[in-house]
């Protein structure tokens, strides 16, 4: 099974998940989680004996702040950190005032409290992918694979030893159960590209899969199946609202009290707060608003 580090996410636990592959050559870490989770990363690491220091390379799926916002500070720590991330993503890890400029129009000042800092990746540090590379690291082998549809810069990994892939948020967010949810923030949503991301990590065959949000999942083709319904589901049901003649405000309101019921329905309080904390569901609500918008 994969290790993991919860980083705790604003005091809550199951929200966000840090990958630990540790091999001959060092430390991998997959989605090393935003620097406001840093002490929490940095607390994992020593209940395994290791350190930052030990830390190699740092595998991002995306460049979002809840997976990759840590990455320029741990580089700037540990200077010879190779930091692999798909090539539309690179540029805005090399330099994130874009990539901060839209973060801050969804969290305003909420952000140095959500985030922490968001440091530049020195550009000789990071790998950029296109996708069907293979990597090697932590004494195995991964295959990467291009797997937009939640972001344009998103990449899964395949550990070619173990059959476990690393699928970022593109498998969707299981805080507990079977209970799952489709992370549709904007403004990348593109239900077609994700429905290729899912054939093609279904084509790796995967012994399991690992979610950011939240761990490790067996029983990989009948997760990837449920996981296909719920985001035609959730798709669907944004779509309905669009024509039933009222606000956006009004629409976006009666999606999250819905929300809400379904996931307390499914698991207990705690739990569901960490569902929500994993993805806000307004932002859910918009990200799928903006992509039948802008289908027409």
């Amino acid at each position: 099974m994969t290790d993991y580090i919860d980083l705790n996410f604003r005091g809550s636990d199951r929200v966000i998940a840090t990958a630990v592959l540790a091999g001959p050559d060092g430390v991998t870490l997959v989605d090393p989680g935003p620097t406001s989770c840093l002490p929490a990363l940095e607390d994992g690491l020593r209940q395994r004996g290791l350190t930052l220091r030990d830390v190699r390379t740092l595998l991002v799926t995306h460049i979002h702040l809840d997976h990759a916002g840590a990455a320029g500070t741990i580089v700037e720590r540990v200077p010879a950190i190779r930091v692999f991330v798909h090539e539309r993503g690179a540029p805005h890890l090399v330099d994130p005032a874009r990539l901060l400029a839209s973060a801050t129009r969804l969290y305003g000042d909420q952000m140095d409290a959500l985030w922490g800092a968001f440091l530049p990746v020195p550009k000789e540090n990071v790998q950029a992918l296109q996708g069907g590379e293979r990597v090697a690291a932590a004494g195995t082998t991964l295959s990467v694979a291009y797997t937009p549809g939640h972001a344009k810069h998103h990449v899964s990994y395949l550990d070619e030893t173990t059959g476990a892939a690393y699928v970022g948020d593109t498998a969707g967010i299981r805080v507990s159960g079977d209970f799952l949810i489709a992370p549709t923030p904007p403004p990348d949503i593109d239900l077609p590209a994700w429905r290729g991301s899912l054939d093609a990590i279904e084509a790796w065959q995967p012994v399991s899969l690992f979610l950011t949000h939240f761990g490790a999942v067996t029983g990989a083709k009948a997760h990837l199946a449920r996981f296909r319904e719920v985001l035609t589901n959730q798709a669907e049901a944004v779509r309905q609202s669009l024509v039933a003649g009222s606000t956006d405000d009004e629409r976006t309101r009666v999606f999250v009290e819905q929300m809400r019921r379904e996931t307390r329905k499914a698991m207990p309080e705690h739990e569901a707060r960490a569902t929500e904390l994993a993805a806000p569901f307004d932002q859910l609500w918009q990200g799928l608003a903006r992509y039948w918008s802008k289908a027409g």
